[in-house]
């Protein structure tokens, strides 16, 4: 499920500040950092939320990649929406964030208008009213370096039974 963002013209956005706001919201957001494994003897979906205090395990792929024609944005994007391969819920990775620059990696690690980031979502773990809650706390991390807790704003991955 990608939704994509450009910035407006003459604007800029740090690339660490983004790292660290999206790291932020994984750590905040349970749902985001949930393994989805069917079991084979029991026929049934398992969920398990993947614990923050395992440093080594990736809670979220962060890639960047180029274009400089619209064809080349228009495959990215493709390959974004359609390609399952790009996650792995069995590993808890279900959520890709994925820059993508005009033409040249950025060498001061700053994004500009003619860039793309692509924020990319399993969609067993978010939904579009979930993207409200997502952009607040986005802006919040990113604005402020920091992400309050609330339990009416936390995206959590509820108990569900599959028949």
């Amino acid at each position: 499920m990608p939704f994509l963002y450009r910035l407006h013209s003459h604007h800029t956005l740090s690339v660490q500040h983004l790292r660290h706001a999206l790291e932020l919201i994984v750590t905040k957001h349970q749902s985001l950092r949930t393994s989805v494994i069917f079991h084979t003897e029991t026929d049934r979906l398992l969920q398990r939320i993947i614990d923050m205090k395992d440093k080594n395990r990736q809670l979220l792929t962060f890639i960047e990649s180029t274009y400089e024609t619209q064809e080349q944005l228009n495959d990215i994007i493709h390959e974004e929406k359609y390609n399952p391969q790009l996650f792995d819920a069995a590993e808890g990775l279900v959520f890709r964030c994925h820059l993508v620059y005009h033409k040249r990696i950025s060498s001061n690690h700053l994004l500009s208008d003619k860039d793309v980031v692509i924020f990319n979502f399993h969609h067993s773990v978010f939904d579009y009213p979930s993207m409200n809650i997502f952009l607040h706390d986005l802006d919040q991390a990113y604005t402020t370096g920091q992400l309050f807790y609330d339990d009416n704003t936390n995206l959590r991955y509820l108990d569900c039974k599959y028949n």
